[in-house]
Protein backbone atom coordinates (compact mmCIF):
# COMPACT_ATOMS: atom_id res chain seq x y z
CA UNK A 1 0.00 0.00 0.00
CA UNK A 2 1.36 3.42 -0.97
CA UNK A 3 2.19 5.88 1.79
CA UNK A 4 -0.37 8.67 2.09
CA UNK A 5 2.37 11.02 3.27
CA UNK A 6 4.60 10.25 0.29
CA UNK A 7 1.68 11.00 -2.01
CA UNK A 8 0.96 14.23 -0.14
CA UNK A 9 4.58 15.32 -0.56
CA UNK A 10 4.28 14.88 -4.34
CA UNK A 11 2.07 17.98 -4.39
CA UNK A 12 5.16 20.06 -3.64
CA UNK A 13 7.08 18.97 -6.73
CA UNK A 14 5.00 21.17 -9.04
CA UNK A 15 4.86 24.01 -6.48
CA UNK A 16 8.66 24.19 -6.25
CA UNK A 17 8.83 24.89 -10.00
CA UNK A 18 7.14 28.25 -9.44
CA UNK A 19 9.03 29.64 -6.47
CA UNK A 20 12.66 30.15 -5.50
CA UNK A 21 13.22 28.53 -2.12
CA UNK A 22 16.17 27.99 0.15
CA UNK A 23 17.01 24.36 0.86
CA UNK A 24 16.08 25.04 4.49
CA UNK A 25 12.41 25.41 3.53
CA UNK A 26 12.40 22.27 1.39
CA UNK A 27 14.01 20.30 4.20
CA UNK A 28 11.58 21.48 6.88
CA UNK A 29 8.58 20.61 4.76
CA UNK A 30 9.78 17.00 4.47
CA UNK A 31 9.68 16.16 8.16
CA UNK A 32 7.18 16.52 11.02
CA UNK A 33 8.56 18.31 14.05
CA UNK A 34 7.08 15.84 16.53
CA UNK A 35 5.34 12.46 16.19
CA UNK A 36 3.81 10.81 19.24
CA UNK A 37 2.32 7.32 19.44
CA UNK A 38 0.53 6.39 22.68
CA UNK A 39 -1.29 3.44 24.18
CA UNK A 40 -4.62 4.24 25.81
CA UNK A 41 -5.84 1.61 28.29
CA UNK A 42 -9.64 1.59 28.49
CA UNK A 43 -11.75 -0.25 31.06
CA UNK A 44 -14.74 -1.48 29.09
CA UNK A 45 -18.23 -1.56 30.57
CA UNK A 46 -17.97 -5.34 30.99
CA UNK A 47 -14.84 -4.95 33.12
CA UNK A 48 -12.39 -6.08 30.42
CA UNK A 49 -9.30 -3.95 29.76
CA UNK A 50 -8.67 -3.01 26.15
CA UNK A 51 -5.77 -0.92 24.83
CA UNK A 52 -6.21 1.48 21.91
CA UNK A 53 -3.47 3.21 19.90
CA UNK A 54 -3.50 6.99 19.57
CA UNK A 55 -1.37 9.49 17.68
CA UNK A 56 -0.55 13.19 17.67
CA UNK A 57 1.72 14.75 15.04
CA UNK A 58 2.88 18.36 15.05
CA UNK A 59 4.25 19.06 11.60
CA UNK A 60 5.50 22.64 11.72
CA UNK A 61 5.13 25.52 14.18
CA UNK A 62 7.17 28.22 12.43
CA UNK A 63 4.11 30.47 12.02
CA UNK A 64 2.54 29.80 15.42
CA UNK A 65 1.15 27.06 17.67
CA UNK A 66 0.08 23.98 15.77
CA UNK A 67 -3.59 23.37 15.01
CA UNK A 68 -5.48 20.31 13.86
CA UNK A 69 -8.29 17.90 14.56
CA UNK A 70 -8.60 14.54 16.29
CA UNK A 71 -10.31 11.69 14.45
CA UNK A 72 -11.68 8.37 15.69
CA UNK A 73 -11.60 5.74 12.95
CA UNK A 74 -10.45 2.12 12.61
CA UNK A 75 -8.02 3.06 9.82
CA UNK A 76 -6.20 5.81 11.73
CA UNK A 77 -2.43 5.32 11.38
CA UNK A 78 0.74 7.32 11.88
CA UNK A 79 1.09 7.69 8.11
CA UNK A 80 -2.42 9.12 7.79
CA UNK A 81 -2.05 11.48 10.75
CA UNK A 82 1.32 12.72 9.48
CA UNK A 83 -0.23 13.49 6.09
CA UNK A 84 -3.15 15.31 7.69
CA UNK A 85 -0.77 17.40 9.82
CA UNK A 86 1.16 18.35 6.66
CA UNK A 87 -2.05 19.42 4.94
CA UNK A 88 -3.01 21.44 8.03
CA UNK A 89 0.33 23.25 7.87
CA UNK A 90 -0.34 24.26 4.27
CA UNK A 91 -4.01 25.06 4.95
CA UNK A 92 -3.33 27.42 7.86
CA UNK A 93 -0.79 29.27 5.72
CA UNK A 94 -3.19 29.43 2.75
CA UNK A 95 -5.72 31.15 5.03
CA UNK A 96 -2.97 33.31 6.62
CA UNK A 97 -3.84 32.09 10.11
CA UNK A 98 -1.14 32.38 12.82
CA UNK A 99 -0.89 28.61 13.21
CA UNK A 100 1.19 25.68 12.13
CA UNK A 101 -0.27 22.28 11.38
CA UNK A 102 -0.98 19.23 13.54
CA UNK A 103 -3.34 16.25 13.63
CA UNK A 104 -4.31 13.46 15.97
CA UNK A 105 -6.38 10.33 16.10
CA UNK A 106 -7.23 7.05 17.74
CA UNK A 107 -7.54 3.75 15.91
CA UNK A 108 -11.05 2.76 17.01
CA UNK A 109 -14.56 2.26 15.71
CA UNK A 110 -16.38 4.70 18.01
CA UNK A 111 -19.80 3.35 17.09
CA UNK A 112 -18.89 0.14 18.92
CA UNK A 113 -18.37 2.01 22.21
CA UNK A 114 -20.95 3.03 24.79
CA UNK A 115 -21.23 6.65 25.85
CA UNK A 116 -19.23 5.96 29.01
CA UNK A 117 -16.54 4.06 27.12
CA UNK A 118 -16.26 6.88 24.59
CA UNK A 119 -15.86 9.45 27.36
CA UNK A 120 -13.21 7.37 29.12
CA UNK A 121 -11.33 6.90 25.84
CA UNK A 122 -11.44 10.64 25.09
CA UNK A 123 -10.18 11.57 28.53
CA UNK A 124 -7.54 8.84 28.38
CA UNK A 125 -6.25 10.16 25.06
CA UNK A 126 -5.85 13.66 26.51
CA UNK A 127 -4.01 12.30 29.55
CA UNK A 128 -1.50 10.67 27.20
CA UNK A 129 -0.86 13.78 25.06
CA UNK A 130 -1.37 16.52 27.69
CA UNK A 131 2.34 17.32 27.87
CA UNK A 132 2.54 18.35 24.21
CA UNK A 133 -0.67 20.37 23.79
CA UNK A 134 -1.80 23.74 25.14
CA UNK A 135 -3.36 27.07 24.07
CA UNK A 136 0.02 28.38 22.93
CA UNK A 137 1.55 25.10 21.75
CA UNK A 138 -0.91 22.78 20.01
CA UNK A 139 -4.69 23.18 19.79
CA UNK A 140 -6.81 20.14 18.81
CA UNK A 141 -10.32 20.25 17.33
CA UNK A 142 -12.99 17.81 16.03
CA UNK A 143 -12.49 15.68 12.94
CA UNK A 144 -13.95 12.44 11.58
CA UNK A 145 -16.25 10.81 14.19
CA UNK A 146 -15.46 13.33 16.90
CA UNK A 147 -17.70 16.27 17.75
CA UNK A 148 -18.41 19.06 20.22
CA UNK A 149 -19.33 16.65 23.03
CA UNK A 150 -16.01 14.82 22.67
CA UNK A 151 -14.14 18.13 22.60
CA UNK A 152 -15.93 19.20 25.78
CA UNK A 153 -14.75 16.06 27.57
CA UNK A 154 -11.20 16.60 26.36
CA UNK A 155 -11.08 20.27 27.39
CA UNK A 156 -12.42 19.34 30.82
CA UNK A 157 -9.81 16.60 31.26
CA UNK A 158 -7.03 19.01 30.32
CA UNK A 159 -8.36 21.55 32.84
CA UNK A 160 -8.29 18.90 35.58
CA UNK A 161 -4.73 17.92 34.72
CA UNK A 162 -3.50 21.54 34.70
CA UNK A 163 -5.67 22.60 37.66
CA UNK A 164 -6.88 25.67 35.79
CA UNK A 165 -9.45 26.61 33.17
CA UNK A 166 -7.76 26.86 29.77
CA UNK A 167 -10.58 26.72 27.20
CA UNK A 168 -8.23 27.80 24.40
CA UNK A 169 -6.54 24.38 24.45
CA UNK A 170 -9.27 22.87 22.25
CA UNK A 171 -11.70 24.34 19.74
CA UNK A 172 -14.97 23.00 18.43
CA UNK A 173 -16.34 22.76 21.97
CA UNK A 174 -20.04 23.02 22.91
CA UNK A 175 -21.23 26.63 22.99
CA UNK A 176 -21.99 26.52 26.72
CA UNK A 177 -18.48 25.22 27.37
CA UNK A 178 -16.78 28.22 25.74
CA UNK A 179 -17.27 27.08 22.17
CA UNK A 180 -17.98 29.50 19.33
CA UNK A 181 -21.27 30.06 17.61
CA UNK A 182 -21.00 29.06 13.95
CA UNK A 183 -18.32 26.41 14.45
CA UNK A 184 -20.58 23.45 13.65
CA UNK A 185 -21.46 24.80 10.19
CA UNK A 186 -18.09 26.41 9.42
CA UNK A 187 -16.50 23.78 7.18
CA UNK A 188 -19.57 23.39 4.98
CA UNK A 189 -20.25 27.13 4.93
CA UNK A 190 -16.66 27.93 4.02
CA UNK A 191 -16.70 25.38 1.18
CA UNK A 192 -19.84 26.98 -0.21
CA UNK A 193 -18.20 30.42 -0.19
CA UNK A 194 -15.31 29.01 -2.26
CA UNK A 195 -17.68 27.36 -4.73
CA UNK A 196 -19.78 30.51 -5.05
CA UNK A 197 -16.69 32.59 -5.77
CA UNK A 198 -15.68 30.14 -8.49
CA UNK A 199 -19.18 30.16 -9.97
CA UNK A 200 -19.28 33.96 -9.99
CA UNK A 201 -15.79 34.24 -11.46
CA UNK A 202 -16.70 31.95 -14.37
CA UNK A 203 -20.09 33.55 -15.09
CA UNK A 204 -21.98 30.43 -14.08
CA UNK A 205 -25.35 30.28 -12.33
CA UNK A 206 -25.98 28.40 -9.11
CA UNK A 207 -29.57 27.60 -10.04
CA UNK A 208 -28.35 25.88 -13.21
CA UNK A 209 -25.74 23.70 -11.50
CA UNK A 210 -26.16 20.15 -10.21
CA UNK A 211 -24.24 18.60 -7.30
CA UNK A 212 -23.53 15.10 -6.00
CA UNK A 213 -22.18 14.92 -2.44
CA UNK A 214 -20.08 12.01 -1.20
CA UNK A 215 -20.19 12.03 2.61
CA UNK A 216 -23.14 13.16 4.71
CA UNK A 217 -21.43 13.83 8.01
CA UNK A 218 -21.22 17.25 9.62
CA UNK A 219 -19.38 19.00 6.78
CA UNK A 220 -21.21 17.28 3.92
CA UNK A 221 -24.62 17.80 5.48
CA UNK A 222 -24.18 21.49 6.27
CA UNK A 223 -22.64 22.15 2.86
CA UNK A 224 -25.55 20.38 1.13
CA UNK A 225 -28.15 22.22 3.19
CA UNK A 226 -26.60 25.63 2.57
CA UNK A 227 -25.95 24.91 -1.13
CA UNK A 228 -29.60 23.84 -1.57
CA UNK A 229 -30.72 27.09 0.08
CA UNK A 230 -28.40 29.05 -2.24
CA UNK A 231 -30.07 27.57 -5.33
CA UNK A 232 -27.80 24.66 -6.26
CA UNK A 233 -29.56 21.41 -7.17
CA UNK A 234 -28.37 18.56 -4.94
CA UNK A 235 -28.97 15.43 -7.00
CA UNK A 236 -27.42 12.81 -4.73
CA UNK A 237 -25.85 12.30 -1.32
CA UNK A 238 -24.10 9.31 0.21
CA UNK A 239 -22.91 7.99 3.54
CA UNK A 240 -20.91 4.91 4.50
CA UNK A 241 -23.84 2.61 3.65
CA UNK A 242 -24.62 3.87 0.15
CA UNK A 243 -26.21 6.73 -1.78
CA UNK A 244 -29.58 8.10 -2.88
CA UNK A 245 -30.39 9.99 -6.07
CA UNK A 246 -33.26 12.07 -7.44
CA UNK A 247 -33.63 13.69 -10.86
CA UNK A 248 -35.79 16.39 -9.25
CA UNK A 249 -33.17 17.09 -6.58
CA UNK A 250 -33.02 16.36 -2.85
CA UNK A 251 -33.77 18.53 0.16
CA UNK A 252 -30.75 17.79 2.40
CA UNK A 253 -32.58 18.93 5.53
CA UNK A 254 -35.36 16.39 4.97
CA UNK A 255 -32.77 13.68 4.30
CA UNK A 256 -31.01 14.46 7.58
CA UNK A 257 -34.31 14.60 9.49
CA UNK A 258 -35.11 11.10 8.24
CA UNK A 259 -31.62 9.81 8.99
CA UNK A 260 -31.73 11.12 12.56
CA UNK A 261 -35.24 9.78 13.11
CA UNK A 262 -34.05 6.25 12.37
CA UNK A 263 -30.81 6.35 14.33
CA UNK A 264 -30.13 4.08 17.29
CA UNK A 265 -31.62 5.92 20.26
CA UNK A 266 -28.99 4.50 22.59
CA UNK A 267 -26.38 6.96 21.35
CA UNK A 268 -26.37 10.74 21.36
CA UNK A 269 -23.13 11.04 19.44
CA UNK A 270 -23.50 9.30 16.12
CA UNK A 271 -26.35 9.00 13.67
CA UNK A 272 -26.71 5.29 13.00
CA UNK A 273 -29.46 5.72 10.42
CA UNK A 274 -28.55 5.89 6.74
CA UNK A 275 -29.62 8.01 3.81
CA UNK A 276 -30.40 4.65 2.19
CA UNK A 277 -33.38 4.26 4.55
CA UNK A 278 -35.24 6.78 2.40
CA UNK A 279 -37.35 4.56 0.16
CA UNK A 280 -38.68 7.29 -2.13
CA UNK A 281 -35.33 7.90 -3.84
CA UNK A 282 -33.27 5.76 -6.18
CA UNK A 283 -30.50 3.91 -4.36
CA UNK A 284 -26.95 3.93 -5.69
CA UNK A 285 -23.62 2.50 -4.62
CA UNK A 286 -20.87 4.87 -3.59
CA UNK A 287 -19.04 4.04 -6.82
CA UNK A 288 -22.11 4.97 -8.86
CA UNK A 289 -22.38 8.33 -7.10
CA UNK A 290 -18.78 9.17 -8.05
CA UNK A 291 -19.66 8.56 -11.70
CA UNK A 292 -22.80 10.72 -11.88
CA UNK A 293 -22.98 13.24 -14.72
CA UNK A 294 -23.24 16.39 -12.58
CA UNK A 295 -21.62 19.80 -12.66
CA UNK A 296 -19.91 19.47 -9.29
CA UNK A 297 -18.80 16.33 -7.46
CA UNK A 298 -18.40 17.20 -3.78
CA UNK A 299 -16.01 14.91 -1.90
CA UNK A 300 -16.75 15.17 1.82
CA UNK A 301 -15.81 11.71 3.11
CA UNK A 302 -12.21 10.48 3.52
CA UNK A 303 -8.89 10.68 1.69
CA UNK A 304 -7.98 8.76 -1.49
CA UNK A 305 -11.53 8.42 -2.84
CA UNK A 306 -10.54 9.26 -6.42
CA UNK A 307 -7.41 7.49 -7.64
CA UNK A 308 -5.85 6.23 -10.86
CA UNK A 309 -8.15 3.20 -10.85
CA UNK A 310 -11.48 5.07 -10.84
CA UNK A 311 -10.59 8.52 -12.18
CA UNK A 312 -11.89 7.63 -15.64
CA UNK A 313 -15.26 6.98 -14.01
CA UNK A 314 -15.60 10.67 -13.03
CA UNK A 315 -17.96 12.65 -15.28
CA UNK A 316 -18.30 15.85 -13.22
CA UNK A 317 -16.87 19.08 -14.65
CA UNK A 318 -15.75 20.35 -11.25
CA UNK A 319 -14.65 18.67 -8.00
CA UNK A 320 -15.00 20.38 -4.62
CA UNK A 321 -12.78 18.81 -1.95
CA UNK A 322 -14.32 19.15 1.51
CA UNK A 323 -12.53 16.05 2.83
CA UNK A 324 -8.76 16.10 3.28
CA UNK A 325 -6.87 14.55 0.37
CA UNK A 326 -9.80 12.85 -1.40
CA UNK A 327 -8.01 12.95 -4.80
CA UNK A 328 -4.61 11.29 -5.13
CA UNK A 329 -1.73 13.04 -6.88
CA UNK A 330 -1.90 10.60 -9.83
CA UNK A 331 -5.62 11.22 -10.29
CA UNK A 332 -5.00 14.96 -10.02
CA UNK A 333 -2.75 14.92 -13.09
CA UNK A 334 -5.28 12.94 -15.12
CA UNK A 335 -8.18 15.20 -14.11
CA UNK A 336 -6.20 18.30 -15.06
CA UNK A 337 -5.45 16.83 -18.50
CA UNK A 338 -9.19 16.32 -19.00
CA UNK A 339 -9.96 19.89 -17.99
CA UNK A 340 -11.73 18.98 -14.74
CA UNK A 341 -11.42 21.81 -12.21
CA UNK A 342 -10.51 20.72 -8.69
CA UNK A 343 -11.23 23.21 -5.92
CA UNK A 344 -8.57 21.93 -3.49
CA UNK A 345 -9.02 20.84 0.11
CA UNK A 346 -6.43 23.22 1.58
CA UNK A 347 -8.68 26.08 0.47
CA UNK A 348 -12.17 24.59 0.20
CA UNK A 349 -12.37 22.98 3.64
CA UNK A 350 -10.53 25.71 5.53
CA UNK A 351 -13.71 27.20 7.01
CA UNK A 352 -13.45 24.82 9.95
CA UNK A 353 -9.96 25.86 11.02
CA UNK A 354 -10.80 29.51 10.35
CA UNK A 355 -13.69 29.50 12.82
CA UNK A 356 -11.57 27.38 15.17
CA UNK A 357 -9.14 30.29 15.07
CA UNK A 358 -12.01 32.64 15.90
CA UNK A 359 -12.97 30.38 18.84
CA UNK A 360 -9.37 30.37 20.09
CA UNK A 361 -9.23 34.16 19.88
CA UNK A 362 -12.50 34.43 21.83
CA UNK A 363 -11.23 31.99 24.46
CA UNK A 364 -7.98 33.91 24.93
CA UNK A 365 -9.77 37.27 25.12
CA UNK A 366 -12.74 36.05 27.16
CA UNK A 367 -15.04 38.00 24.84
CA UNK A 368 -17.54 36.17 22.63
CA UNK A 369 -19.11 37.10 19.30
CA UNK A 370 -22.62 36.53 18.01
CA UNK A 371 -23.25 34.15 15.10
CA UNK A 372 -23.62 36.96 12.57
CA UNK A 373 -20.16 38.30 13.37
CA UNK A 374 -18.60 34.82 13.17
CA UNK A 375 -20.26 34.06 9.83
CA UNK A 376 -19.45 37.49 8.44
CA UNK A 377 -15.77 37.20 9.35
CA UNK A 378 -15.66 33.68 7.94
CA UNK A 379 -17.09 34.87 4.62
CA UNK A 380 -14.66 37.78 4.45
CA UNK A 381 -11.68 35.51 5.09
CA UNK A 382 -12.77 32.75 2.69
CA UNK A 383 -13.58 35.18 -0.13
CA UNK A 384 -10.29 37.07 0.29
CA UNK A 385 -8.10 33.97 0.20
CA UNK A 386 -10.13 32.24 -2.53
CA UNK A 387 -9.81 35.27 -4.81
CA UNK A 388 -6.08 35.37 -4.11
CA UNK A 389 -5.69 31.70 -5.07
CA UNK A 390 -7.84 32.11 -8.19
CA UNK A 391 -5.80 35.15 -9.29
CA UNK A 392 -2.53 33.28 -8.72
CA UNK A 393 -3.81 30.35 -10.76
CA UNK A 394 -4.82 32.64 -13.62
CA UNK A 395 -1.66 34.73 -13.62
CA UNK A 396 0.75 31.79 -13.54
CA UNK A 397 -1.45 29.45 -15.60
CA UNK A 398 -1.29 26.72 -12.97
CA UNK A 399 -3.93 24.51 -11.38
CA UNK A 400 -5.93 25.76 -8.42
CA UNK A 401 -4.24 23.21 -6.18
CA UNK A 402 -0.77 24.31 -7.19
CA UNK A 403 -1.82 27.93 -6.70
CA UNK A 404 -3.20 27.23 -3.23
CA UNK A 405 -0.06 25.36 -2.20
CA UNK A 406 2.08 28.11 -3.68
CA UNK A 407 0.22 30.71 -1.61
CA UNK A 408 0.72 28.68 1.56
CA UNK A 409 4.34 27.74 0.90
CA UNK A 410 5.24 31.38 0.20
CA UNK A 411 4.01 32.34 3.66
CA UNK A 412 5.72 29.42 5.37
CA UNK A 413 8.94 30.13 3.47
CA UNK A 414 8.79 33.77 4.52
CA UNK A 415 8.60 32.77 8.18
CA UNK A 416 11.42 30.22 7.91
CA UNK A 417 13.64 32.61 5.94
CA UNK A 418 13.20 35.41 8.47
CA UNK A 419 14.53 33.10 11.19
CA UNK A 420 17.77 32.72 9.25
CA UNK A 421 18.77 30.27 6.53
CA UNK A 422 21.91 28.59 5.23
CA UNK A 423 22.46 31.49 2.81
CA UNK A 424 22.11 34.05 5.60
CA UNK A 425 24.64 32.40 7.87
CA UNK A 426 27.10 31.71 5.03
CA UNK A 427 27.13 35.42 4.20
CA UNK A 428 27.94 36.52 7.75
Amino acid sequence: MNSIFEDAQKRLVEVFKHIELTDDVREKLKHPKLSLCVSIPLRMDNGRLKVFTGYRVQFDDTRGPTKGGIRYHPDVSLDEVTSLSFWMTIKCAVMNLPFGGAKGGVSVNPKELSRLELERLSRGYIREIADIIGPKRDIPAPDVYTNATVMGWMADEYAQIKRQQLPGVITGKPVHLNGSLGRDTATGRGALHVLQQWVERNDLRADKMTLAVQGFGNAGYHFSRLAHAAGFKVMAVSDSQGAIFSEEGLDPQKVMNHKEKHKDLRTMLYCDGSVCDLQRYKKLTGHELLGLDVDVLVLAALENQVDKDNVDHIKARHILEIANGPVTSEADVLLEKRGVTVLPDVLANAGGVTVSYFEWVQNIAGFYWDANKVNSRLEKTMVREAKSVFDLSHDKKISLRTAAYLQGVKRIAGAITQQGTHEYFQNE
